[in-house]
């Protein structure tokens, strides 16, 4: 793996008119991209069959694939019904991320909300995903890992030492953080993430507490976004300068710790700045 950074769409390109990920992995490829990340945000409904068939093209064109699972997952709610729904919800979106080759299940861990304290609810959301670990280790998944993602709102769980914290009680051989720099400036209400020193923080606090295994590569989310006091609102393109965070200063902060990034454009124009961030980070001298 001679490569440092992965770039790619979150979903199908929008200039695809049709078709399907296969379609959409041979499409990349042609535009000069390597990565992309299935999007089952609604559920997961896709057969083991059409799983196969996007690993075998993903090998075929050395495509990187992640998924991000559903949006309707709370870790750290109260209610058991709750909780249950999510635990399955995470276990379909492993199983057909393993038929599929897709390294990393991107999910949002719960909310602060019918809480007592923001501790209790990391608590709970940890003890909550043990049994998807279980479940992984039980049936011999490989290759595969839960990454809870940093999040765009003060009312969720997942600040980075929060998502650094449930990898570290539950293992990085599966478990492992998802970065959204647009997350954490919208979160930050657009005060982080604004200098490099931002960016080197937050590499090198995942290495340091979590090991190189959790940053090889760096599993990473971004474009420009919108937010308000309760955090984000909408992801915007990067050429929509108005709103944060700047991408060179985060491809700087990959540049100065020396890891390896997959990059995940969720511009509303998905591919088109994802070949904008590629090219920004070749003018940076790091590709």
């Amino acid at each position: 793996m001679g490569k440092r950074m992965w770039f790619g769409p979150a979903g199908k390109p929008v200039g695809m008119k049709s078709g399907d990920y296969v379609k959409a992995i041979e499409y990349i490829v042609q535009l000069g991209l390597d990565a992309i990340e299935y999007e089952a945000v609604r559920g997961v409904r896709i057969s083991e069959k059409k799983a196969r068939a996007i690993r075998e093209a993903a090998e075929k064109y050395g495509v990187v694939v992640s998924m991000h699972a559903p949006y309707y997952l709370n870790f750290a709610s109260p209610s058991e019904e709750t909780v249950r729904k999510s635990q399955e919800r995470l276990k379909a979106a492993v199983q057909a991320a393993s038929w599929m080759g897709a390294y990393a299940v991107v999910f949002h861990p719960g909310y602060y909300r019918d809480n007592p304290s923001k501790e209790e609810a990391l608590r709970r959301t940890i003890e909550a995903l043990r049994p998807v670990v279980e479940y992984m280790e039980s049936n011999g998944v490989k290759g595969v890992w839960i990454a809870p993602e940093t999040t765009g709102k003060p009312s969720q769980v997942g600040d980075v030492d929060e998502v650094i914290a449930i990898c570290r009680e539950l293992g990085t051989r599966y478990c492992r953080p998802a970065v959204d720099w647009a997350h954490l400036h919208a979160r930050s209400l657009g005060s982080y993430v604004t200098s490099v020193d931002h960016v080197v923080e937050v590499i090198e606090k995942i290495e340091r507490e979590l090991g190189g295994y959790a940053v090889d590569p760096l599993h990473t989310h971004f474009s420009r976004i919108e937010y308000g006091q309760g955090g984000e609102r909408e992801h915007h393109t990067l050429a929509e300068t108005e709103y944060g965070p700047e991408w060179r200063i985060v491809c700087r902060g990959y540049r100065e710790t020396g890891i390896k990034g997959v990059i995940i454009s969720e511009s509303p124009i998905l591919e088109k700045d994802a070949l904008v961030m590629k090219k920004i980070c070749e003018e940076e001298g790091y590709l």
